[in-house]
């Protein structure tokens, strides 16, 4: 009585089946049969407890998985595969009997393979597959050029406004000027070569300004330094460097004093070289933060003054009638920079010479205001102790001068 019950239960699914697919032909559509996993056999894999518990509804999928767009098509295939998945493990609970398969006893694939036949034997034979794989040669990668040699240069054009006290060693007086500045650095490239420090400074300066008290001469030159500095370093340990250090200053251009024909500094005149052997700290964050300190116990200091007939050479340390003077003894540099935003920059140098007799020391600091790319206003101060010089009433053995600019900078950075 039951298998006849079944079996009507079928035929009226059959008959209802085939009475949807008329009318769907009747009606122009397609009819599209999906494959489904009710009618695969049974396998356990696993107990899921919430699946047989819940009861086979619609499933709520979380607002995670919603779509920006239409998502009708994948609402639909999740709610299928949770009400398959439920249905197959009420199946496997409640009817273990009809579990034909276990997966962890299921037996391994065979492994993919080829089978050839063989009419005249009525064979069939299976064959590993041939795995062909072509020869591809990879294209030779780009070479990554080394840089040995990192250069930065600067050059700016500005107008300044100066105050320089009284006993400058280079003469001058308070202005308003015109000042042209070039900068080069050129330093060995520390990623390529971690071991070696070599770094190589470069700058000149070179001011003009109007005199509106001197009644001898239309114009004066307030500023005219060139600075030459490079230091030679192997690491010893982390960023300590035994080193040796080099040092040139000197002017190209006459300069005279107000209304008078008196020579205060020419060509070589003064000239100063310091050489200096001991150890450098070097420490370098980014470009925004950098830091050198070199310390130096054993120095030559040599001062020259090549024209003594028009300048007088004590006013640089040199003794009355001599050219040049030469000391022993150690010198101190320390230069730091610090960015602290892409248009505020700060540089400060630091620089000390003594002989055990008289100390002699340069404290120079620049305040970088970038204004666009290639605008700017700078402020420069230097502050200069020398005991090696005669003694002024107002400053003592101080000298000062401030600079103050706004102008036009270009900059650019190479490397080979």
């Amino acid at each position: 009585m039951k298998k006849m019950t079944s079996l009507r239960m079928g035929l009226a699914l059959a008959c209802m089946a085939v009475v949807g697919l008329n009318a769907l032909a009747q009606s122009g559509e397609t009819a599209v049969a999906e494959p489904s996993m009710l009618y695969a056999p049974l396998v356990y894999d696993n107990y899921d407890n919430h699946a047989v518990e819940s009861p086979i509804t619609t499933a709520k999928s979380s607002d995670i998985y919603q779509l920006d767009a239409g998502d009708q098509w994948l609402q639909q295939a999740i709610d299928n595969s949770n009400r398959t998945h439920q249905a197959r493990q009420r199946v496997m609970i409640e009817n273990p009997q009809l579990v034909a398969y276990n997966a962890n006893s299921l037996a391994v694939a065979p492994p993919e393979g080829v089978i050839p036949s063989d009419p005249r034997q009525g064979m069939l034979t299976i064959a590993p597959a041939q795995v062909e794989v072509e020869d591809v040669t990879p294209p030779d990668a780009p070479a990554v050029p080394i840089h040995n040699w990192l250069h930065v240069f600067n050059a700016s054009l500005q107008f300044t406004q100066a105050y320089i006290s009284g006993n400058w060693y280079q003469g001058g007086e308070n202005n308003l000027a015109l000042l042209g500045s070039i900068n080069w650095n050129c330093n060995l490239n520390q990623d390529v070569h971690p071991n070696w420090l070599f770094n190589n400074a470069l700058s000149y300066k070179l001011g003009i300004a109007t005199t509106h008290g001197d009644s001898i001469r239309k114009y004066l030159i307030n500023e005219d330094n060139f600075l030459f500095t490079s230091q030679l370093g192997y690491k010893a340990v982390k960023n300590w460097y035994y080193s040796a250090m080099l040092q040139f200053t000197t002017q190209f251009l006459n300069n005279y004093k107000v209304n008078t024909r008196t020579m205060t500094a020419a060509f070589l005149s003064p000239a100063e070289l310091n050489v200096g052997l001991g150890m450098t700290y070097s420490y370098k964050k980014a470009d925004d933060r950098m830091f050198t300190l070199a310390i130096a116990p054993l120095s030559y200091n040599l001062k020259y003054c090549r024209n003594i007939t028009d300048i007088d050479p004590t006013r640089f340390g040199i003794d009355a009638g001599h050219h040049s003077k030469s000391t022993f003894g150690s010198n101190f540099e320390a230069k730091w920079l610090w960015r602290f935003t892409p248009n505020v920059m700060i540089t400060s140098r630091l620089y000390m010479f003594t002989n055990y007799e008289y100390v002699q020391g340069d404290w120079e600091n620049t305040f970088d205001f970038a204004i666009g790319k290639y605008l700017t206003t700078q402020l420069y101060t230097h502050l200069r102790f020398d005991r090696s010089r005669a003694r002024d009433d107002d400053w003592n053995y101080w000298q000062f001068k401030e600079i103050l600019s706004l102008g036009v900078i270009y900059r650019f950075a190479t490397v080979n």
